[in-house]
């Protein structure tokens, strides 16, 4: 499908590209989806299908389909390699993979959401253009003050050096190679995280129920939350409209068709006269 979106938007307009998205997106949940009419919360998919509303989403806000502030050549050379690279690559694309590193533990996988924007966490982007390794501000301000120059601060030193190895290891196995990027919170550069990240947490919003110090996002771009619940309301409207328009749709085609039939025996019956 991401092929496909990203062969027809090198044709079409982006904007047209995503409603057929969207389109798709809903012909899929009616066809494999269970859900009661006029109840969007009851909405369920099958195993199968769980996560491809999720990559529609960020295959939306991929740099395959929006352009702005990309050149012509760069949207161009990303939906070649889309196009010829393995399916576990193509997946990085669509929708980036983030690492969390802390002090709680080993590196485990985070979701890419604002939500996973931690004060006391290191990140790890990966877009397969790009790799970034952002600090949080605690971790920023505690690397500052040179706490992993210390003999006593030799888990922080570890810590800081986690994300650096694996960072290396993925660029230096990639081609093309990706840019490589270490940034900190508040600096310019983070703008290539944040950016990415589902905008879970904005200006708008203020909500932080994802946790203390989670990272506001200044944007006006929907969060998957309101994309998949306007996706399941425009469902089940659709599905309330069919319900009740079926019937008189029905009778009309029934009345339609008789009245052809009426009509086509009288043109009969006047040329027979006529004879």
């Amino acid at each position: 499908m991401a092929r496909l979106a990203s062969f027809r938007a090198s044709r079409e307009n982006s904007s047209d590209v995503m409603r057929w998205l969207d389109r798709t997106l809903i012909k899929l949940a009616a066809k494999f989806g269970e859900y009661r009419v006029d109840d969007p919360s009851s909405f369920r998919l099958s195993p199968a299908f769980t996560l491809y509303p999720q990559f529609m989403f960020h295959l939306r806000r991929s740099p395959f389909l929006q352009v702005f502030n990309a050149s012509p050549d760069e949207t161009v050379m990303k939906r070649h390699i889309l196009l010829h690279e393995c399916v576990a690559n193509s997946l990085i694309m669509i929708q980036p993979t983030l690492e969390a590193y802390s002090f709680s533990g080993p590196p485990v996988p985070v979701l890419l959401s604002a939500k996973s924007v931690l004060p006391d966490r290191i990140l790890l982007l990966d877009t397969y253009f790009t790799v970034v390794v952002f600090s949080g501000e605690t971790i920023a301000e505690w690397r500052k003050a040179g706490y992993q120059d210390q003999p006593e601060h030799q888990a922080f030193r570890e810590l800081l050096a986690a994300p650096l190895a694996d960072a290396e290891a993925v660029v230096e196995g990639r081609f093309p190679h990706p840019r490589y990027i270490k940034c900190d919170h508040g600096s310019s550069p983070a703008r290539y995280l944040l950016s990415v990240v589902d905008p879970s947490v904005t200006h708008v919003s203020m909500n932080v129920q994802g946790g203390e110090g989670a990272e506001v996002i200044m944007t006006d771009d929907v969060n998957m939350q309101v994309f998949l619940k306007y996706v399941w309301c425009t469902l089940s409207r659709l599905r309330w409209f069919i319900s009740r328009c079926t019937p008189p749709f029905y009778l009309r085609f029934v009345c339609f068709v008789c009245a052809i039939r009426a009509v086509t025996w009288q043109s009969c019956r006047l040329r027979q006269v006529i004879k």
